[in-house]
């Protein structure tokens, strides 16, 4: 994807995918400016195609992800992850820091981010199926875990605050916890979840397990969610700071506003 000045389109793609469906954003590298944003989901697609179906569709209705770009980044977004400190990683044993929270098999493939400044890994399993399809369209391409990106940027925003602060990332049906304390990163987990209620009671039962005061702790919110959403409602009615996570100073981006910043904040970080 490395282009001489000449070539240069001055375009790069963002993909967030998952097995469920995926988003992607185009941004004008020139002027820092987003081109498009969309998110395809493949739940109303026949449950009988594989994942690479879907997305060879997704490629047909969306004719923008066949354009030229200088730099395209995939994104992976699952739960098959976890974090490493540096001083206990060894790249030749990924598999085992991820048998203690998933399903691993002999077959899987490993990776790992290395989150940089921040003295750790991030090991997971990316989706080789998609990369193998994704590599068809596009020849090369970079790709890393979504939370890397999440949880870099939070880690970031975290300097100087000695506080512990708790992120919450919400997607459809499943929802990422990130506690930080001045850039050292106390917990992340991932939950699934089907209703309000089984989203609080991870959020209290991971504040308990932490020590984390409900009347003084500070929960700020990202990904698909407004004051009006129900996991936003709850929240507020057992925990007395919670708000949207503040995205004004991302406005470099030009993008049209401040909630669809935030639903799609990986991205637009990445």
């Amino acid at each position: 994807m490395h282009s001489n000045i000449i070539e240069k389109n001055y375009k790069k793609l963002v993909l967030r995918v998952s097995l469920k469906g995926f988003s992607f954003c185009a941004i004008d590298t020139l002027e820092n400016k987003v081109l498009l944003i969309e998110s395809v989901d493949f739940s109303t697609l026949s449950k009988s195609l594989r994942v690479e179906e879907y997305f060879e569709k997704a490629f047909l209705d969306y004719p923008q992800l066949g354009d030229s770009y200088d730099e395209v980044i995939v994104l992976h977004h699952n739960s098959l992850n976890t974090f490493v400190p540096k001083a206990l990683f060894d790249a030749e044993f990924m598999g085992s820091y991820l048998q203690y929270n998933t399903k691993v098999f002999e077959t899987d493939f490993f990776d790992f981010d290395d989150i940089a400044n921040y003295e750790m890994n991030h090991v997971y399993i990316p989706y080789a199926n998609i990369n193998n399809f994704l590599i068809d369209q596009f020849g090369t391409f970079d790709y890393r875990h979504s939370s890397s990106v999440l949880v870099s940027k939070i880690l970031d925003s975290s300097k100087n605050i000695d506080e512990k602060q708790v992120f919450i990332h919400v997607d459809s049906q499943v929802f990422e916890i990130i506690v930080v304390q001045n850039q050292k990163l106390l917990l992340f987990n991932s939950f699934d979840y089907s209703t309000k209620e089984d989203f609080i009671y991870y959020l209290l039962f991971t504040a308990e397990q932490l020590n984390l005061n409900p009347e003084s702790v500070k929960v700020s919110f990202l990904g698909a969610v407004s004051e009006h959403n129900e996991l936003f409602q709850i929240a507020y009615k057992y925990i007395r700071h919670v708000s949207l996570y503040d995205v004004s100073a991302l406005s470099a981006l030009h993008v049209m506003d401040d909630t669809l910043v935030r639903q799609n904040f990986i991205l637009l970080q990445s």
